[in-house]
């Protein structure tokens, strides 16, 4: 079963996702949420998800802590990072390309363009 782990501070923002993303479900995919980076860190040790969709600003332990947790501590290589922010400068980009993030998305976005993303790396048949 592949895991996709939305991790946002703002319900709203979280609901976008799952929304968006509901017709995967049909496709094996399971949806999971997150308010902060702890349950996040959490997750992501005990459930391994394919991809986990991050946002930087979240309270306690940031976007880029959790990425630099998950592929570096704990050395999971095969999770894809989509980072999905309003921090788009280049010293936030590169920040998160230091951390070990895939793809970096910033806010506003339109949230076919994540769908097509999520299904291309994660070769879902549509």
């Amino acid at each position: 079963m592949t895991k996709i782990l939305i991790v946002d501070d703002e319900p709203g923002m979280r609901l976008l996702m799952e929304q968006s993303l509901e017709d995967l479900e049909d496709r094996g995919v399971e949806l999971f949420t997150s308010a902060n980076g702890e349950e996040a860190i959490e997750f992501i040790k005990n459930e391994r998800p394919s991809l986990v969709i991050l946002d930087v600003m979240l309270p306690g332990i940031n976007g880029f802590e959790v990425c630099d947790f998950a592929k570096n501590v704990l050395a999971i290589k095969d999770v894809y990072v989509l980072m999905l922010t309003a921090k788009g400068q280049d010293f936030d980009k590169q920040r998160g390309r230091d951390v070990g993030v895939d793809f970096y998305m910033t806010k506003p976005f339109n949230p076919d363009d994540i769908v097509k993303k999520i299904v291309d790396v994660l070769r879902i048949e549509m």
